[in-house]
């Protein structure tokens, strides 16, 4: 199988509201983590180390320390057709800023249509985990899948913090539950969890450029994926499956690391990543 068929795009602009002051001066996945690294260091290394080498970054709310750090971290030899191509918003096609996930994605459908990508990995740019990207990628294709949503188990009394996708016995997605009151399906196998969306998504090219396109004459949309551009295409029948990254392994993982993912999306949460490290044997 082919890598060089999966265009890259990393969702950036984030302006990380709950993280003020640390996103005062910064978006989001330019904020300090571990000393010395940026949280969004975390996606653009897990894609690399899989073998992924044309990615995309799409920036816009206070992106100067992002493009800084990019330009001057993540060198890649673009005379061999490797990049880390940083692309700001630029209100090409109606004049907004994004509005929204799905938004920023199809203000920039010429960097798809344009290329013979056959897959569109989107992923966000704002958590702390490793992965083997190239892993969901084969599992995507091997399904002939319309679009893959990786998620990662958690105790089901914990399903109300989070958006809970719920599956069949063969894993394809049967209903999605944004931070749910009531007890959602557990996963397969297993009664005391659930499947919490991790926000990274795989799609078909062409199907990914079909629902852009519909979701953008759609006025009563919010332009996003997980509350617009999923929800359609799950009561439309689509092909979508979801991606048990509990199940992930990389090179050297020890089994301390399996399914470690974390949200810094609050500053206690983001203080007690850091503080992870710190243990006597860091899960990360």
């Amino acid at each position: 199988m082919s890598i060089d068929n999966a265009l890259v795009m990393i969702l950036a602009g984030g302006e990380g509201k709950r993280l003020y002051p640390l996103t005062r001066d910064r978006a989001k996945p330019a904020v300090p983590f571990g000393g010395r690294y940026r949280i969004i260091d975390f996606v653009i290394n897990n894609f690399i180390n899989s073998g992924f080498y044309r990615l995309k970054i799409l920036t816009q709310y206070k992106s100067d320390s992002l493009n800084k750090h990019i330009a001057r971290s993540w060198p890649l030899s673009p005379i061999i057709n490797q990049y880390v191509d940083l692309v700001p918003a630029q209100m090409r096609i109606d004049g907004n800023w994004y509005r929204g996930t799905a938004d920023a994605v199809y203000q920039n459908i010429h960097h798809i249509t344009d290329e013979e990508f056959k897959n569109v990995c989107v992923f966000g740019g704002d958590h702390i985990y490793k992965m083997d990207v190239y892993s969901m990628l084969k599992y995507h294709k091997n399904l002939d899948a319309d679009l893959t949503i990786s998620a990662i188990p958690i105790p089901i009394e914990q399903a109300g913090e989070y958006g809970i996708m719920e599956v069949d016995d063969n894993w394809r997605l049967t209903g999605f539950i944004e931070k749910p009151k009531t007890k959602p399906r557990s996963i397969p196998g297993d009664d005391t969890k659930c499947l919490a969306s991790m926000g990274n998504y795989i799609f078909k090219k062409e199907k990914l450029v079909n629902e852009l396109m519909q979701d953008a004459e759609n006025p009563d949309s919010n332009h996003d994926f997980g509350k617009n551009v999923i929800p359609k295409m799950l009561a439309q029948g689509d092909k979508v499956y979801v991606y048990d990254f509990a199940q992930n392994e990389f090179k050297g993982m020890e089994e301390s690391e399996r399914g470690y993912w974390r949200d810094v999306g609050t500053i206690d949460a983001y203080w007690q990543a850091n503080m992870d490290l710190l243990d006597y044997d860091p899960e990360l």
